[in-house]
C-alpha cells in the first residue's frame, strides 16, 4: 500500500526538481551520520537508488584524512547495515566517500570546502547539517558568503529548530537569507517510517476509512511515543528544551497533523503541507486557567526500567531541575471535523515500554441486541497504529467467540493486522526511515518535509503551554523510573471515563 503512495510522491516532483550532484555531511563524523545516514545511504547504494557517481563530502572538527575516515565509516556499516555491506555497496560508496577537516564557526574554513567540492565537480549539492541547531546558522552564513548557495543547493536541517518560537525566526530568517525555502528541507525521521506513510494511504486510498474519520464515529485518540531510556548525559540538551520541545513540538505534533488534516487535493508538497498547517490553526489554546486541567508535567525519579535499578533524572545533571521528561495533554482541534474529540498526547522517558503508537477508539454501537454476559464483552472497534518496536496497523472488530453456550452469544475483540512484516515476506529488513527522506531530498520531494509555518505554528502553540506553566507556578511531578508517569496523567483521562491503551 504504501510503495504505490510512495511513487506517486517521487515522480511528481521528479518532473520538476533537479537532483542534487553531490552529498555533504557537516557532522559527518558524529553518531547521527554513524548510526543512521551512512547505513541509509549504503543501503539506497546497494538497491540502485542513489545517483550514479554521487560523490559524498563529510565534514568535522577532528583532524584525519579520507582513508581514516572510510574505515570509520566501514567499521559502522558493518554493524548497521551487514546485508548491504556484502553486496559490495560499501566499497563503492567509500571510494567516493571523502572528508575535510573544518570549523564551521569561521567563515573562511568555506573557501577551503568550496575548494574541495569544486575538486569533486560538485555544482549543486545537498548541503546536511547533521550537527547542532546553534551551528545552523554560522554554516548557512558561511556557505553564502562562499557562493556555494546558489542553483538547485538545497539544505537539510535537523528539528528541533529553535527552542522556542522567537529563535525559531531568528535561525529561519538566516538560513532563508541563504536558501529559498522551497530548497530547505527540515527534517522529521518520524516521517520517513512507513507506517506514517502508510497512514496516508489507509485514509485515502480506502473508501472505508475516511467516511468514518469525524467525530460522529470516533470518540477520542491517543497519541503516545514512550521511551525506556533517561537522558543520561545528554541533560544540558534536555534541561534547555525539556520534553515539550523535544517531543511534542516535533514527532508529535507531525503525528497529529497526519491524523486530524482534511484530505490534500493532491500528493505534491504544498497540498499536503497546507493540511497540515490548518490543524497546527486549529488546535485550540491552553492557557494559564486550563494548563492545570489539561496538561500534566512530570520527571523520572529514581526507579527500576528492565529489571536494572536507575538514577533519576536530578541525579543525573547533578542537581534540581525543572525540565519535565514526561508530559501527557489533553488537546482539542476546533473544526467541525474533530469538534468534541479529545486528543490524548502522551511522552515520556524512563517509561516501562518502547512505544509509539497512534490509537484511534471509535464510539460503541448506540444499542446493544446482545443480552445478558455477551453485552459485557461488546468493546468498541478501534484502530492502532504502531510505529516502533514494531510496524504495524491493527484493527479490532467484534466477532462470535466460537462455541457453543446456553448463555446466548458470546462475543471476543479480534485483530485485523496490516502487518508489512507479514504480508511482504521480503525484504525482512526493516527500513531506516532516513532512507526515504534522503532520497527524496536528493530528488527535491518535500512532501515529507516541513515547511517554515508548520515549525512556527508548532512552536506558538507550545510556547503557550510552557508560558502558561510558569505563570501558574507548576512545577514537574516526579514519577518512579519504569512506571507510566504521575499519577496525574491517568486521572487526566479517567475523569471523562475513558484509560490509556496499554499491552
Amino acid at each position: 500500500m504504501s510503495g504505490t503512495v510512495e511513487d506517486s510522491m517521487t515522480e511528481r516532483v521528479q518532473e520538476q526538481a533537479a537532483v542534487n550532484d553531490g552529498l555533504v555531511l557537516f557532522g559527518g563524523n558524529g553518531d547521527l551520520a554513524l548510526r543512521m545516514l551512512f547505513p541509509s545511504l549504503c543501503f539506497l547504494e546497494a538497491e540502485g537508488l542513489l545517483p550514479e557517481g554521487l560523490p559524498v563530502l563529510a565534514t568535522g572538527r577532528s583532524a584525519m584524512d579520507d582513508d581514516v575516515f572510510r574505515a570509520l565509516v566501514r567499521e559502522a556499516l558493518e554493524r548497521r547495515a551487514p546485508e548491504a555491506v556484502a553486496t559490495g555497496a560499501a566499497d563503492r560508496l567509500l571510494a567516493r566517500t571523502h572528508y575535510i577537516a573544518a570549523d564551521v564557526t569561521h567563515l573562511e574554513e568555506f573557501k577551503r570546502i568550496g575548494v574541495r567540492l569544486q575538486a569533486l565537480k560538485m555544482s549543486n549539492p545537498l548541503f546536511y547539517l547533521s550537527v547542532s541547531p546553534s551551528l545552523y546558522t554560522s554554516i548557512c552564513q558561511g556557505l553564502l558568503a562562499a557562493g556555494l548557495t546558489s542553483g538547485e543547493a538545497r539544505v537539510v536541517m535537523e528539528k528541533p529548530i529553535g527552542k522556542d518560537l522567537a529563535s525559531s525566526r531568528v535561525i529561519n530568517d538566516q538560513v532563508q537569507a541563504a536558501f529559498s525555502e522551497e530548497r530547505i528541507f527540515r527534517i522529521d525521521h518520524y516521517l520517513g517510517k512507513e507506517t506514517v506513510q502508510n497512514l496516508i494511504a489507509l485514509r485515502f486510498a480506502n473508501t472505508l476509512f475516511e467516511p468514518l474519520w469525524n467525530n460522529l464515529t470516533i470518540d477520542h485518540v491517543q497519541i503516545t511515543i514512550a521511551e525506556t531510556q533517561g537522558v543520561g548525559d545528554r541533560w544540558p540538551y534536555y534541561d534547555e528544551y525539556g520534553a515539550m520541545g523535544d517531543m511534542v513540538q516535533n514527532h508529535m505534533m507531525q503525528l497529529l497533523c497526519l491524523v486530524a488534516m482534511e484530505p490534500p487535493s493532491d500528493l505534491q508538497p504544498d497540498s499536503v503541507r497546507n493540511e497540515k498547517v490548518k490543524v497546527l490553526r486549529s488546535l485550540r489554546p491552553i492557557g494559564r486557567a486550563e494548563v492545570a486541567q489539561n496538561v500534566v508535567r512530570g520527571q523520572y525519579a529514581k526507579g527500576v526500567v528492565g529489571g536494572q535499578q536507575v538514577t533519576g533524572y536530578a541525579e543525573e545533571k547533578g542537581s534540581e531541575s525543572q525540565t519535565e521528561t514526561f508530559v501527557a495533554i489533553q488537546a482539542h482541534i476546533d473544526n467541525w471535523r474533530w469538534a468534541g474529540v479529545p486528543f490524548y498526547l502522551r511522552t515520556g522517558k524512563r517509561l516501562p515500554d518502547r512505544d509509539t503508537e497512534i490509537y484511534i477508539q471509535f464510539k460503541g454501537v448506540p444499542h446493544s441486541i446482545f443480552a445478558g454476559e455477551s453485552r459485557q464483552d461488546l468493546q468498541p472497534n478501534s484502530l492502532l497504529i504502531r510505529l516502533q518496536p514494531e510496524e504495524d496497523i491493527v484493527l479490532r472488530l467484534m466477532n462470535q467467540r466460537p462455541g457453543l453456550s446456553l448463555d446466548g452469544m458470546r462475543l471476543e475483540s479480534l485483530p485485523l493486522s496490516l502487518s508489512l512484516k507479514t504480508v511482504h515476506k521480503t525484504p525482512s529488513r526493516r527500513r531506516i526511515a532516513y532512507e526515504r527522506l534522503i532520497l527524496d531530498a536528493l530528488n527535491g520531494n518535500s512532501t515529507l518535509f516541513v515547511r517554515r509555518d508548520e515549525v512556527e505554528k508548532a512552536w506558538e502553540w507550545v510556547d503557550g503551554v510552557n508560558d502558561a506553566w510558569r505563570r501558574a507556578g507548576l512545577p514537574p511531578k516526579p514519577y518512579a523510573a519504569g512506571s507510566w508517569g504521575p499519577a496525574g496523567a491517568f486521572a487526566l483521562i479517567e475523569r471523562e471515563g475513558r484509560a490509556w491503551r496499554e499491552d
